[in-house]
């Protein structure tokens, strides 16, 4: 099955050689030159991933990924970055991006990324089709709404990025299951690669500074030491 996909990128080389190289996992990509272009050819066009530079000439791609967030319907974002701060990753994935992969980067991880994106999408697809779990999850006082991607706490509406969100929908729809770093990165981004066991620790400190009343003392997602992190039964 080839799946359509957008790359937005003002480099030419880096552009067509992303492009060529998705040929080989049976991918057909047009490229976008600039922020705007991007988002006009997203919004006349069907596309099933977008690789969004962040650094673009105009409308730069942390405004490019809004916008795309903004529009209906969910298509996973990779963000390719020469910036390397932490505060830059931070921004992409609070704008909506779902990965990011920092410049120079390697064709065969990329590949790899893709790959568990398109991965995840298709479980969560499949695990909609098959089941019919609960549209609504009540933690306590924390509300979950699948269908609306929304999260509330006390009444209190809190924004999450696409991977908060697939995060803690993850951990509560099965609470007192404790999983390893190591399983939250396969079952949550789609691949288990050794040595990224920080990009949960990241996400779930940002979660729980999100939807902990007191980070410091968590309510709901909770450490257990030596293994991993559980969901609460009884928040």
């Amino acid at each position: 099955m080839t799946r359509n996909v957008l790359i937005i990128e003002d480099n030419p080389d880096i552009a067509r050689l992303v492009q060529m190289h998705l040929g080989d996992i049976e991918c057909e990509a047009e490229i976008a030159g600039d922020g705007a272009e991007g988002l006009a050819m997203f919004q006349r066009g069907s596309y099933e991933l977008v690789v969004l530079d962040l650094m673009l000439p105009g409308m730069d791609g942390l405004a490019v990924c809004q916008k795309l967030r903004a529009e209906p319907g969910y298509v996973p974002i990779l963000m390719p970055t020469a910036k390397t701060t932490e505060l830059d990753r931070v921004l992409g994935l609070e704008m909506g991006a779902d990965d990011y992969l920092t410049k120079p980067f390697s064709i065969p991880e990329l590949l790899a990324r893709i790959k568990a994106l398109f991965r995840r999408v298709e479980a969560l697809s499949e695990s909609a089709a098959v089941a019919a779990p609960e549209t609504v999850l009540v933690r306590g006082d924390l509300i979950v709404d699948t269908d609306k991607r929304q999260v509330r706490i006390g009444g209190r509406e809190v924004v999450l990025t696409a991977k908060e969100f697939d995060l803690l929908l993850y951990f509560a729809r099965q609470p007192g299951r404790v999983y390893s770093r190591i399983q939250l990165l396969d079952q949550v981004w789609g691949y288990n690669h050794e040595g990224y066991e920080h990009t949960v620790n990241s996400h779930i400190n940002r979660l729980r500074a999100k939807i902990e009343v007191d980070p410091a003392k968590p309510r709901y997602i909770l450490t257990v030491w030596g293994v991993g992190y559980k969901f609460a039964e009884n928040p």
